[in-house]
């Protein structure tokens, strides 16, 4: 399994409860794209329309900008490939008030390129700054023993 793009904002944002994996419906050259690393999920979700779900802004630059169509948007919308019964839980999570569906990596499973994307729940400024205070303390207590 290689990572092609990870999220880190994700985590630090939002309290990650359950996460999903599921396909993602390209083009040809977009799969070219992502494979060479050129894929960016800072500020995309995922949202669901009539039971199906899309991955919403993300941005997918053209692999060769000559060889591709004059209409390619590269933040466009492009569709989830999920199970029924997974399909069903997440319409539930999604209806429900302050949860968010958030992709966190993009990475490839048998020559497929997979999503996975989490429910998360928002965090506030307060609950990050503990987070920040958590892992300065841990730092300066690993120098400490070091030397």
């Amino acid at each position: 399994m290689k990572i092609l793009a990870e999220n880190k904002r994700a985590k630090f944002d939002y309290e990650l409860l359950e996460t999903y994996e599921a396909g993602l419906v390209l083009r040809g050259f977009e799969v070219k794209a992502i494979k060479t690393g050129h894929v960016n999920l800072l500020g995309s979700y995922v949202v669901g329309r009539e039971s199906e779900f899309y991955l919403i802004n993300a941005f997918i630059p053209s692999y060769q900008p000559s060889n591709t169509p004059e209409d390619y948007d590269p933040y466009r919308s492009r569709k989830l490939l999920l199970k029924k019964n997974e399909i069903n839980s997440l319409i539930g999570k999604g209806k429900t008030k302050g949860l968010t569906l958030i992709p966190i990596k993009i990475y490839t499973k048998k020559s497929r390129i997979k999503l996975e994307f989490a429910v998360g729940k928002g965090k506030r400024k307060i609950d990050k700054r503990e987070i920040i205070k958590k892992r300065d303390m841990e730092r300066e207590a690993g120098r400490r023993f070091k030397n």
